[in-house]
This record gives structure tokens, C-alpha cells and sequence, in this order.
């Protein structure tokens, strides 16, 4: 099987490419999803080996963005739902390849989207394009947090934030701020700005559509909380995230994967610190047994992270 060269002559992992085509019919014939994300992740750093960012664009898409490029009036939604799918292959690949790699495959996204809005967008694009760049702000911010860049972190986050605000999806702006919020203290350790963050994430998914982001926003006031020894708060904030998972619609606006299997791991964390200890192992081991699907790996990995604590 070959990974096609799109029609600039660049290998193309993107949506259309024989990649794609070859990892469904595999789906098809009964592999499993995970042994499907282990190939694709392989390939995919193969393939951006020489091709870079550009190889994440599906076929067609690389022309119409060089295009462009040199004259941003020319971009169509096409061109917003390549940058959108190159970001979303750069995020599925997070702990499976290195950060500094993920940053130089991100960073074209990132400058592309600033370009685009430097110039005279159409105006049914703007909002698309708009979107792709919460998306890759906020991933960059987070790629480079984890590089050690703080200050270029946080004018990413910062960036986002008003891209978000823009937009007038209230859960956009969430989930930049529980990014944020999570490299805060994952890396740092720091709960009193975390906090900060986590709050302004509640504040912003209370007025949003989105059922799912406000369940994962008020879960991780939780966990915050819990690690502060606020007992009280925590159970709180757990409650209204059980009720945000059961009032929850099927279709979601962000498209969050945000469920009650995840939630059960910050029970896990609440009992871990306020709770009962001996509960907590339980609870933490059936959210990790729940979180199977691939882009559920680092989720699981942090899940698998707070078991070790149990």
C-alpha cells in the first residue's frame, strides 16, 4: 500500500488519501480500532517526515490553501475543514509522539490561520476559520506549555481565548480555559491558578450549549477542589456534573466524548482526597476500564496516573 501523493507531488495521510481509505477497509473487515490508531500513528510520522504539516491535508486541499494563502478572498470552507482535520490528527497524536514534533507540525496550522484572518476573508468563512484557530491556538498553547515556553503558552491561550469570545460559543471559550486550567496543574502542580481558570471555564459552560463541556467543566472544579481539601465544594461540583452527564442531548455541539465513564474517575479523585481512600481504587479502575476508544488514550493515561496515587 502506498500513501498517494497529492497533486503537488506531496504525500497526503489526510481524509481522500489511500491511508484513510486503507485503514477503513481494515475497520471494515473486523481489525480493532486500537490496533488501527497504532498503524495510522506510525504512518502518519512517516509520512510527516517529509511532507510536514502539508501531508495532513487531504488531497485537493494542499492547492486550495496555497491559493489561499496568496489570496485569502479565495479560501472556502473547504479550505477551513483541512486546516481542521490537520489539527485534530496533530491532537490524536499526543503522547504517542513527541511534543517538540507535534509543535513544529502545529506551528503552520497556527501561522496559516493568522495569515488568513490578516486578509479579506469571505464573510462564510470567517467563522470557520475562526473555529480552526481556537482549536490550534489552544492546542499549541498546551504543546508549547509542555516545552517549557511560558510566556509564548500563555499569549496562545490568550489568543484563543478571544478567538473564542468571538465566536459567541460560550463553550468554546470552556474548553480553552479547562486546557489551560489542566497544564496548569498537571505541569505546575499550581491549584490556586488552576482554579482560576477552572472557574472561568464553569462560568462560561453554564451559559453555553453544551451539556458535555459543562459536565467536564464542573468535574474538574471538582477535582481542584478536592485537591484543595474543599470537601464540601468538590462534592458539590460533582453533583452538578452527574446531573449535566444525565440531562445531556445525543447530538452535542463540541462534540465532546466527555461521558460518565470519565466522570467516574474524578469520583476516584474525590474520594482520593476528601472521600474515602479505599473507594477511590474502585472508581479510578473502572473509569480507566471504560476509556478504550483511541482518542481516549491520554485521558486513560491520566485516569491510569491517579490509580497509581490509589
Amino acid at each position: 500500500m502506498g500513501i498517494r501523493a497529492a497533486g503537488g507531488g506531496e504525500m497526503s495521510v489526510g481524509a481522500g488519501s489511500d491511508l484513510t481509505e486503507f485503514l477503513g477497509a481494515l475497520l471494515d473487515l473486523g481489525e480493532s480500532e486500537t490496533r488501527i490508531a497504532t498503524l495510522r500513528t506510525v504512518l502518519v510520522r512517516t509520512a510527516t517526515d517529509s511532507g510536514g504539516m502539508l501531508a495532513l491535508l487531504a488531497p485537493g486541499v494542499q492547492g486550495g490553501l496555497s491559493a489561499a494563502l496568496s489570496d485569502p478572498s479565495r479560501a472556502d470552507e473547504g479550505t477551513a475543514a483541512g486546516l481542521t482535520a490537520a489539527v485534530s490528527d496533530v491532537n490524536a497524536q499526543v503522547g504517542a509522539v513527541p511534543m517538540v514534533r507535534l509543535q513544529l507540525l502545529l506551528a503552520p496550522v497556527v501561522e496559516t490561520c493568522r495569515q488568513l484572518q490578516a486578509g479579506g476573508l469571505p464573510e462564510p468563512v470567517v467563522g470557520h476559520v475562526r473555529a480552526v484557530a481556537v482549536a490550534a491556538f489552544t492546542l499549541a498553547g498546551r504543546l508549547t506549555f509542555e516545552t517549557r515556553d511560558d510566556d509564548a503558552s500563555r499569549s496562545l491561550y490568550a489568543a484563543a481565548t478571544t478567538q473564542a469570545g468571538q465566536l459567541g460559543d460560550p463553550w468554546r471559550r470552556a474548553s480553552v480555559h479547562m486546557s489551560h486550567a489542566l497544564v496548569t496543574l498537571y505541569s505546575l502542580n499550581d491549584l490556586s491558578d488552576a482554579r482560576l481558570f477552572v472557574d472561568q471555564a464553569v462560568r462560561a459552560a453554564r451559559t453555553g450549549d453544551s451539556t458535555r463541556v459543562r459536565a467536564r467543566a464542573h468535574a474538574l472544579q471538582a477535582e481542584v477542589a478536592a485537591r484543595a481539601g474543599l470537601e464540601r465544594q468538590a462534592q458539590a461540583a460533582l453533583g452538578l456534573a452527574w446531573y449535566d452527564i444525565e440531562d445531556q442531548a445525543d447530538e452535542d455541539p463540541s462534540g465532546s466524548s466527555f461521558n460518565s465513564g470519565h466522570l467516574r474517575g474524578f469520583e476516584g479523585v474525590y474520594e482520593l482526597y476528601v472521600g474515602d481512600p479505599a473507594r477511590a481504587h474502585d472508581r479510578i479502575a473502572a473509569a480507566a476500564s471504560a476509556l478504550v476508544a483511541p482518542r481516549e488514550q491520554v485521558q486513560r493515561a491520566i485516569v491510569t496516573r491517579w490509580l497509581w496515587s490509589a
